[in-house]
């Protein structure tokens, strides 16, 4: 399905073949191969702006941070290696 937007944007980049056809110095058959030419050239730049601006609305919550307390060593933890016990 064609979206409207894409139409009137193809209308929009067929608009000075729309004016030549209204002051006589175009035929309507051209006027309507350019507006066919269009609506695939529209339906992609469109396409295109939708992917680049599609990230922009959404805000992504973050996760709460997790607090670490740390807790005393006791004697009965081994000491690593080189380290008194």
């Amino acid at each position: 399905m064609i979206r409207p937007s894409v139409l009137l944007f193809a209308l929009l980049i067929s608009a000075p073949a729309l004016y030549r056809y209204v002051v006589d110095q175009l035929d309507i058959s051209a006027v309507l191969i350019r507006f066919l030419i269009a609506v695939p050239v529209a339906a992609i730049l469109l396409a295109a702006l939708r992917f680049v601006t599609a990230g922009y609305g959404k805000t992504e919550e973050e996760p709460a941070a997790t607090v670490l307390r740390p807790s005393p060593m006791d004697a009965t933890h081994e000491a690593g290696p080189g380290l008194p016990s």
